[in-house]
């Protein structure tokens, strides 16, 4: 499988992501080992994730987050009904499928 290179938006964003969890860390005094470490992952694998290397893997990025009690408010943040599109049709039934 031949996988589709990444949009300058979606590599610009895991570099603004990578540099919110390097914030994130510093702001509770924390070093890249400890955060590592409660992540259960490498310093090497959170240093690639701070400098911003989209092929970082999800369950990584969410162990890092929750190691810096962050977890909340990634997951709250992608929550559509939290939005006003997502209240707007939060009575609607949702299809079990979208087909093109």
């Amino acid at each position: 499988m031949t996988s589709r290179p990444l949009s300058m938006r979606v590599r610009r964003s895991a570099a603004e992501l990578g540099e919110h969890l390097t914030t994130w860390r510093k702001l509770q005094n924390l070093t890249a080992e400890q955060v590592a470490e409660r992540a259960g992952i490498t310093r090497g694998t959170l240093r690639r994730l701070e400098h911003g290397d989209p092929a970082v893997g999800l369950g990584v990025t969410l162990g890092v987050a929750r190691a810096l009690g962050q977890l909340d408010r990634l997951v709250t943040a992608l929550d559509p009904y939290e939005t006003d599109l997502g209240r707007a049709r939060a009575d609607e039934k949702l299809p079990t499928r979208v087909r093109p």
